[in-house]
């Protein structure tokens, strides 16, 4: 191999491995970012580690579903890490379906099964923001009919997109609506 072909060679392949070692570096960077992002998935698994030492078992198989559903809404669609916020409304969501199901279950008799499912509400709970009092719900609601100057029930979407975010997590939907429905009713 002449020596021309040779010196092509080696800064070929220095230049290959510095972009390699540069993408590299760049994931690993990125991995240390993510460690910030998942406090609350972090505190989960902790949790679920001293339900396992406890062996509170209801505490365990709630936590244990918790993080399944975390898992699955990171790989549904693109796979990404969730963020905290993320992590509140799939836990918010799922504290939804519990409520759900202890009412389905109290209407149907089974007293047992809706204590269960109020028990892993509860445990759920602990991770999910302070809920709103109906008098501080009231008073969002209030300032945000004043804010759109809404008037009556067609002004509902407009009042409805203004405390949606200000309530996020802190106030079921349904109990939104229904205030907003009173308000502008009256």
């Amino acid at each position: 191999m002449p020596e021309a072909h040779r010196e092509l060679a080696v800064a070929d392949l220095s230049r290959s491995l510095a972009e390699t070692a540069s993408y590299w570096r760049a994931w690993v960077v990125r991995l240390g970012q993510d460690r910030d992002v998942d406090e609350l998935k972090e505190r989960l698994r902790a949790d679920m580690t001293d339900a396992m030492k406890s062996r509170d078992q209801v505490r365990l198989r709630t936590l244990r579903m918790a993080i399944a559903s975390i898992r699955n809404e990171e790989v549904s669609g693109t796979a990404h890490e969730l963020s905290d916020e993320d992590i509140l409304k799939v836990l918010t969501r799922e504290a939804k379906k519990r409520r759900e199901a202890a009412e389905a279950y109290e209407a149907a008799g089974r007293v047992d099964q809706a204590e269960a499912e109020r028990a892993e509400g509860d445990v759920l709970a602990a991770y999910l923001p302070a809920q709103l009092s109906d008098d501080e719900l009231a008073s969002l609601v209030s300032a945000a009919i004043a804010e759109t100057g809404a008037a009556g029930m067609p002004g509902m979407g407009k009042v409805m997109k203004a405390v949606t975010p200000q309530v996020a997590g802190r106030a079921d939907g349904a109990r939104v609506a229904a205030e907003v429905r009173r308000q502008l009713s009256a």
